[in-house]
């Protein structure tokens, strides 16, 4: 990795993280405290309309912002043929939509989802507004406008819906947060991105863009189906209730992983693309990114299994307990998911979406068979089911980049053997440690406290790679703050 490649990924993943976890911290906050305000029936109705939601965005985007990314001579009308398309879409599907949400709340029997899906699908549109804009910031790994644009948006509409929330609005505070979130999103990158549409349409842009986005098109809707036909299946299946505890659980657990998981996946999909020429580079970049994620998600994910029965005791109360055997079972679910992403974003970044594509579809009939063996067993069931998925999943996505570049999956999990070996040794440490306290909150911190020390101990004797990574970010922070300092002092004398 040459020093500007390197400076530039560092940065980018460090404003990401930034961003990511700001975010994230935000979120969980206003997460709890909606959990405490609101019942689990109103996060399962959410739950339900998710996947009719997350099908239509699939087809807003087409994977035309993937497109943009990867190509390398971008044209602003290459940016405004992509916007027009995005709008276009989002207010076609916007129509079906308001149009089929009787038959929405008839396949679940609940006739409160009509105005419900007719007014959270108001945020395909909001969204489409600014898909180039954040391709953009992308393209040029600008993730401190990120960072500010997402805690600011979150932060918005998570207080607007706990005043809902307190007022006694039930579901609708949840919708309420969802609108306002993407509102303020879409206004701040709007007002922050130098780039604004034409409104140009161009045919030969159009056809170039597609030709690569329409196979990523296709993975992600069977992706989002496959992602959300939990919510589907569980929605249908059992209460609202039911799907209200699977969720919750699920975007805890997802805090972690589908935080690590966006850091890496956002901030590496350009970096790859910009090497795609240069093998050998690509692959040294691409080795050290499996290795650099797997430090960082195998202790967290085990640390919040761990902890998953005080976490939620304490910061949910009492009336989440059905959720705390599915969050640790979904953390174990989740810890592959980051690198199992970059082994996907090596196919984009080289331009074989096609292959993309192969190994995406390859994974539907082992999902949907244990799906089907495990749904009448009941919502443990699944959640292990998805465990046993989401390990052989790992092994799909490496095969490609093992073949292609001699990395596969059973390289990968030897240089994992580091980190398996730390993770296991703070796993005990922390049961032990919390075993000698009833109190919740001395769980949770006695618990946290070991886990990173232990860890942290560990990785620094074994050398692991990530452990390095951390010092030169924490010195390249350091030198910087120290350079501002000097200069404040220049400029105040």
């Amino acid at each position: 990795m040459t020093e500007s490649i390197k400076t530039k990924a560092i940065r980018g993943i460090l404003w990401n993280a930034i961003d990511k976890f700001a975010a994230q911290g935000v979120q969980f906050i206003i997460g709890i405290i909606l959990a405490r305000l609101l019942m689990p029936k109103d996060f399962g109705l959410i739950g339900m309309l998710s996947i009719f939601i997350a099908l239509s965005q699939s087809f807003i985007d087409s994977g035309m912002g993937s497109g943009l990314i990867q190509k390398q001579n971008r044209s602003d009308v290459d940016f405004s043929t992509v916007f027009v398309f995005n709008l276009c879409v989002s207010l076609f599907f916007y129509g079906i939509l308001f149009i089929t949400a009787p038959l929405i709340a008839k396949f679940y029997n609940l006739p409160q989802l009509v105005n419900l899906t007719r007014v959270l699908s108001l945020n395909i549109i909001i969204n489409s507004l600014a898909i180039v804009q954040r391709s953009k910031l992308i393209i040029n790994i600008d993730f401190k406008t990120f960072a500010k644009v997402n805690v600011v948006s979150v932060l918005t509409g998570g207080i607007i819906a706990v005043f809902f929330a307190y007022a006694g609005f039930g579901v609708w505070a949840l919708v309420i947060q969802n609108l306002i979130s993407a509102t303020v999103s879409v206004l701040m990158l709007w007002l922050l991105s130098k780039w604004k549409p034409s409104l140009s349409f161009s045919k030969e842009s159009f056809k170039d863009l597609f030709g690569f986005g329409s196979k990523l098109l296709i993975s992600g809707l069977y992706a989002r189906t496959l992602n959300e036909i939990y919510n589907l299946v569980i929605g249908k299946t059992y209460s609202a209730s039911d799907l209200g505890y699977y969720t919750r659980s699920k975007q805890i657990a997802e805090v972690s992983a589908g935080t690590v998981n966006s850091i890496m996946q956002q901030v590496t999909y350009p970096i790859l693309a910009s090497l795609q020429n240069d093998k050998e580079q690509l692959i040294s970049v691409f080795n050290r990114l499996i290795k650099m994620t797997a430090f960082f998600i195998f202790p967290a994910m085990t640390l919040l299994a761990l902890l998953a029965d005080p976490f939620i005791r304490f910061f949910l109360t009492n009336k989440w307990e059905p959720a705390i055997i599915l969050l640790q079972w979904l953390c174990f679910a989740k810890v592959f998911t980051p690198i199992c992403s970059i082994n996907m974003n090596i196919l984009n970044a080289i331009g074989r979406s096609d292959l993309f594509l192969k190994v995406d579809l390859s994974k539907a009939p082992l999902i949907i068979i244990v799906l089907v063996i495990t749904v009448p067993m009941g919502l443990k069931a699944i959640v292990i089911g998805n465990v046993i998925t989401s390990g052989i999943a790992f092994f799909i996505n490496a095969y490609m980049p093992g073949k292609l570049f001699g990395y596969g999956a059973i390289k990968q999990l030897k240089d994992m053997i580091p980190v398996f070996f730390a993770t296991g040794l703070m796993a005990v440490s922390v049961y032990v440690s919390i075993s000698f306290t009833e109190s919740l909150i001395l769980k949770l911190i006695l618990g946290s406290l070991v886990g990173i020390i232990i860890y942290g101990i560990i990785s620094h004797f074994l050398k692991i790679e990530g452990t390095k990574e951390i010092k030169n970010v924490l010195k390249s922070l350091l030198q910087k703050t120290e350079k501002n300092h000097v200069n404040r002092k220049k400029d105040g004398n």
